[in-house]
């Protein structure tokens, strides 16, 4: 066998394909005797093509009868050099957006998980501070009887202003912000790290069941570490002022009279909760923030758009998940209902909620979620990606080398 060797060019990217061409004699038509005398010995040039016609191929050294030219495919080593090939083109057809990548190449991998985890703790604090008037009404409504509707729940807000003034609205966001800024930095950076694990083949986006399997770890990681902290803002929001002074108090009255599992009541559901929340949220955000890059051949998207799409995916994961996050807030707050007995378990709690509220109350407060969750999560997905290109910007966190 001869080896040939020569250069490709692809979108102005250098491929060296190492053809292995078989002997001339192998590979050409039979001629008559006439014909090779009038050839005077000639041989033909054969290139060898990405996309060669097999029909007559015989593999890598038989002799087979071709159609007069040699394939990639044809070799021993052609099919690594055909991938080769492939992958570049399939870069080149994979649309991204083209200045937010630009950037991202200059950044390292672990820097780029530094930046995550400062943007998301700053990204998640701004959202939930928005949006806790909304979500104390709808903590109230999850651990209760009482039917919900829009009227009522407006009727719940004037009434607590009137009780307890307009400040009273945002009573426990701190021990939520306790809660958000970690978890919120721990959701984002460790999506990030996850990402670049599982981006095994190095392309602009991961296939769409990587997109869901990183957005699942990240919300189960960031929930197994901040978890304690989301049942005593839970505790806070729905109890009066003077129950709780602060967040220690919380623990240490749960501790004397509920005893030390319950400050991990109700964590089974919240981890289950957080695969389809976690994962169709990024999953849609990531998805749309691909399609907006092949709608505007890479332009990348405005503040508005990007919220946008977090809103989409805000709606997309709150609706996947909630009936686990009822589960969640009944187990939480079982102590405080007088449903300490029949909220013990999952399945207690599930049959529970049945048989008190029907079908309906697995999903009393999600159009309360309807209105928040975009919200919040537009907010928070907008200003994460906003802040951490942002941080991406500065010299200090781009890869000198």
């Amino acid at each position: 066998m001869s080896n040939d060797a020569r250069v490709t060019r692809v979108a102005g990217k250098s491929v060296e394909i190492l053809q292995r061409v078989p002997p001339v004699s192998q590979i050409l038509p039979r001629k008559t005797e006439g014909e090779r005398e009038g050839a005077g010995g000639k041989e033909e040039a054969f290139a060898a093509e990405e996309e060669g016609d097999n029909d007559g191929g015989g593999g890598g050294g038989g002799g087979g009868m071709g159609t007069g030219k040699v394939s990639v495919e044809d070799c021993a080593d052609g099919r690594k050099d055909k991938n080769i090939v492939l992958n570049i083109k399939e870069e080149i057809e994979e649309h991204f957006h083209q200045e937010e990548h630009l950037v991202n190449q200059k950044v390292a991998d672990q820097q780029k998980v530094l930046t995550a985890l400062i943007a998301g703790a700053m990204a998640g604090a701004l959202a939930k501070t928005t949006i806790a008037p909304m979500d104390r009404t709808k903590i109230n409504f999850q651990i209760t009887n009482r039917p919900f509707s829009a009227k009522e729940a407006i009727a719940f807000i004037i009434n607590t202003v009137r009780q307890s003034g307009f400040f009273s609205l945002w009573r426990g966001n701190s021990a939520t912000l306790v809660r958000i800024v970690p978890y919120s930095a721990i959701q984002f950076s460790s999506h990030e790290q996850y990402k670049i694990w599982l981006n095994t083949d190095n392309k602009k986006h991961l296939p769409p069941h990587l997109r869901f399997l990183a957005g699942s770890l990240a919300g189960v990681t960031s929930v197994a570490m901040t978890y304690p902290l989301d049942l005593c803002r839970a505790r806070m929001a729905v109890t009066p002022k003077d129950t709780y002074k602060h967040i220690g108090q919380v623990f240490m009255k749960m501790y004397r009279m509920e005893g030390l599992r319950s400050i991990y009541r109700g964590f089974t559901p919240t981890m289950l909760g957080a695969v389809p929340y976690s994962g169709c949220s990024f999953f849609t955000y990531e998805t749309l923030k691909k399609i907006h890059a092949e709608m505007h051949q890479g332009r990348d998207p405005n503040p508005l758009e990007r919220m946008c799409c977090g809103a989409m995916a805000g709606m997309v994961g709150q609706s996947a998940s909630y009936p686990l996050d009822i589960v969640r807030r009944r187990m939480q707050t079982a102590g405080l209902t007088g449903h300490i007995k029949d909220y013990t378990s999952i399945m207690n709690t599930v049959r529970s909620v049945l048989k008190e509220e029907g079908l309906r109350g697995m999903y009393k407060g999600l159009s309360m979620n309807w209105i928040k969750g975009p919200i919040a999560v537009g907010i928070s997905f907008s200003s994460f990606d906003t802040l951490k290109h942002w941080l991406r910007r500065l010299p200090y966190f781009q890869d000198d080398g």
